[in-house]
């Protein structure tokens, strides 16, 4: 069978080279005769593999000597626990935007673990299909949160809120390295890998190293305290090495393919490429809002999504969705059923999909919308 253009939300499409390479270390990485899976973590090989993945980060997006890099477990989710655990330590109050399903959930865990959350912001009026704009953040916070990319709803930051001396925290978890990012604007970083920079199994983090406490709230699990993993050079216990080496293979693709100022040139190609087709088409529409689109994620909807009560309605949107998605599928585009949140369907066109994929949607689409007027 042929390769697929594969639009999943995540795990997402890999670059064909890193998955030729890998193929081709699996029995014996770098002449040591044995496959990176069965490594040992504390072997001199493996820890030029690690160090190799943290300098590329710090190298690409150009991390400033005062922010530790650590590669975790627990995905994103872990992460609403340990950014309150860590840094809501001197007021416990925090700041939350809440644009979507994700800020949502990490506003939640904090408020778990007795944190005083601020919504100060939100876009659910309009089913998060918007990025509210928040200009300065100020108060006695601890640390103000975003969600910088919405995977869910396909919408992105086009700016980036002050804080001043806040503690901005944000969740890049869908767009990392899909374009520049200051990163001295933020106290701290995180990313699942899953999307733009491995298989599922690490979370990248970026911390200011003065956000590093020894103290965080009481109660907090050895497992969870930044310090712990910093101290240790992110091996406190095994880490995911199989995913962190191909971290480090992902990163050199980026990095021959122009760093991520050259990737977000594809990148705003692709999705104006798709977004130009979606706006003039009279069959379908895009959910996300002009001015906070998302480069990454692309939910969509048919001119059969109305909103309507009616059953024969709900009936037919349903079935026409179904449809689009089984015919896309035989096609060779697969994983573009939309989310049940928002419906139809969701493009995601991460840095691994190339523009001849996007091209092949949308002719796929125009034949689509001609056959089921």
């Amino acid at each position: 069978m042929s390769r697929v253009y594969n639009f999943s939300a995540g795990p997402s499409c890999l670059p064909e080279e890193v998955l030729k390479e890998c193929a081709a270390e699996m029995l014996d990485y770098n002449g040591s005769g044995q496959s990176v899976m069965e490594m040992s973590h504390r072997s001199s090989t493996y820890q030029a593999i690690i160090d190799h993945a943290e300098s590329q980060i710090r190298k690409l997006m150009k991390v400033p000597e005062n922010y530790k890099i650590l590669f975790l477990q627990g995905g994103g989710s872990t992460q609403f626990a340990m950014v309150a655990e860590n840094l809501g330590i001197h007021t416990g109050k925090a700041a939350y935007i809440q644009t979507g399903v994700w800020a949502k959930k990490a506003a939640a865990e904090a408020k778990h673990l007795g944190i005083k959350v601020d919504i100060i912001a939100s876009s659910e009026d309009k089913n998060y299909s918007y990025i509210p704009h928040v200009e300065k953040i100020e108060g006695d916070y601890d640390y103000a949160y975003i969600c910088f990319n919405n995977t869910i709803m396909g919408t992105h930051y086009e700016y980036i809120p002050d804080t001043g001396k806040i503690p901005l925290v944000a969740d890049i978890s869908s767009c990392v390295l899909s374009e520049e990012l200051d990163v001295s604007k933020f106290g701290l970083l995180f990313a699942g890998a899953q999307k733009n920079l491995a298989p599922a199994g690490v979370t990248l983090v970026i911390i200011r190293e003065d956000l590093i406490t020894e103290t965080p709230r009481e109660g907090t699990p050895t497992m969870l305290c930044y310090k712990t993993h910093a101290d240790n050079g992110s091996m406190y216990n095994t880490p995911p090495c199989y995913t962190i080496y191909v971290l480090g293979k992902v990163l050199d693709w980026i990095e021959k393919n122009g760093g991520a100022a050259g990737i977000h040139k594809l990148n705003v190609e692709k999705a104006n490429y798709l977004y130009d087709y979606l706006d003039s088409s009279d069959f379908y529409h895009a959910t996300a809002e002009k001015g906070s689109r998302s480069l990454m994620n692309v939910p969509f909807l048919t001119k059969y999504s109305t909103g309507s009560k009616d059953e024969a309605d709900i009936a037919k949107e349903k079935e026409i969705n179904a449809k689009f998605v089984k015919e896309a599928e035989a096609a060779g585009l697969v994983n573009l059923k939309g989310h049940r949140l928002v419906g139809g369907m969701r493009a995601s066109i991460y840095n691994a999909m190339p523009l001849a994929g996007v091209k092949a949607l949308v002719e796929f689409m125009k034949k689509f919308a001609e056959e089921n007027k």
